[in-house]
């Protein structure tokens, strides 16, 4: 088994960053990680003015994965996701869905208590998750605060134990990089953050050879999930939608027309993230219409 320690962290997803590790397709791999906020709140009196913005959304990284080259997809499944005991949750005027209605920062605490996230004196069923995970794009710097084809800051609550990611490479050894982990988030994360949390990730990585998706896409037991983005909630409803026609029309031998009214049926749009620069949408399709296949290219 391969540790990359939380102290290998990367603030950009580039082919510019230096492996800190080495895998072969089949390796397991734990990525020990850091909070988004970079483990600089420990109490609620902290100052949102304390705190080093360049110092947020941190991933622990790159992993080189041999044999993975241009044009082909990267395979993480990931095995295990453990969040430590404490976390935090802010508030940060101009910030969120309701960024307006925000007049003063705040920060909250929350703890692990019995196996419940406890917020007040609510006891939340627990999801952990990964909000980012990437790979570094084909040309210049992707921010770790930002999501696009290769991945990022996705913020998808589906990203978590049991479930298999499928990235597309854009250089050698794929440069994978993951963190910005959550206790719980809702669909949308929608006051900017959920229950920022350090833990580690254990994955499994593997190589498809010759063909990649146009986007992330997210295998759980039943379905497929296309992971789009977009300036507006439209553009990334109008991508996810597209790629989500696209492969029912391979998957199907159907025309666009007849694939678009068989989207309208079987295909669930549902939100990953609202506050970001970059939305994100998911298309959901029942694993019944179409397979992983009809979601690569070549």
């Amino acid at each position: 088994m391969i540790l990359i320690p939380r102290s290998n962290v990367i603030y950009s997803f580039s082919s510019s960053h230096k492996p800190e590790a080495f895998a072969k397709p089949g390796d397991i791999v734990v990525f020990e990680t850091i909070d988004a906020l970079g483990g600089q709140i420990r109490s609620e009196d902290v100052s949102i003015n304390e705190i080093d913005w360049g110092k947020v959304n941190p991933a622990t990284g790159p992993l080189y994965v041999e044999d993975a080259e241009p044009g082909d997809t990267l395979v993480v499944d990931i095995t295990d996701v453990e969040v430590e005991k404490e976390s935090v949750i802010i508030v940060v005027p101009g910030y969120g869905v309701l960024h307006d209605k925000v007049t003063k920062p705040k920060v909250k605490i929350l703890r692990l208590i019995n196996g419940n996230l406890v917020f007040n004196s609510l006891a939340i069923d627990v999801r952990p998750m990964i909000g980012v995970i990437g790979v570094a794009p084909e040309s210049g710097e992707a921010p770790t605060g930002t999501l696009g084809e290769h991945g990022g800051n996705m913020d998808v609550a589906l990203i978590t134990k049991g479930t298999r990611l499928y990235l597309p490479v854009f250089v050698r050894g794929a440069l994978l990089a993951i963190g910005d982990l959550h206790v719980v988030q809702g669909d949308g994360e929608i006051c900017v953050s959920a229950a920022e949390v350090s833990g580690k990730v254990k994955v499994r990585v593997n190589v498809i050879k010759g063909k990649r998706p146009k986007y992330p896409i997210l295998e759980t037991n039943d379905r497929f999930a296309i992971l789009a983005y977009g300036k507006t909630l439209d553009e990334a409803a109008y991508r996810a939608s597209e790629a989500a026609v696209e492969a029912l029309m391979k998957a199907q031998n159907l025309s666009f027309e007849e694939a678009y009214m068989l989207a309208s049926l079987v295909v669930d749009l549902r939100i990953n993230q609202v506050v970001d620069p970059m939305k994100g949408i998911r298309a959901e399709i029942p694993k019944k219409y179409v397979s992983i296949n009809d979601l690569l290219y070549r």
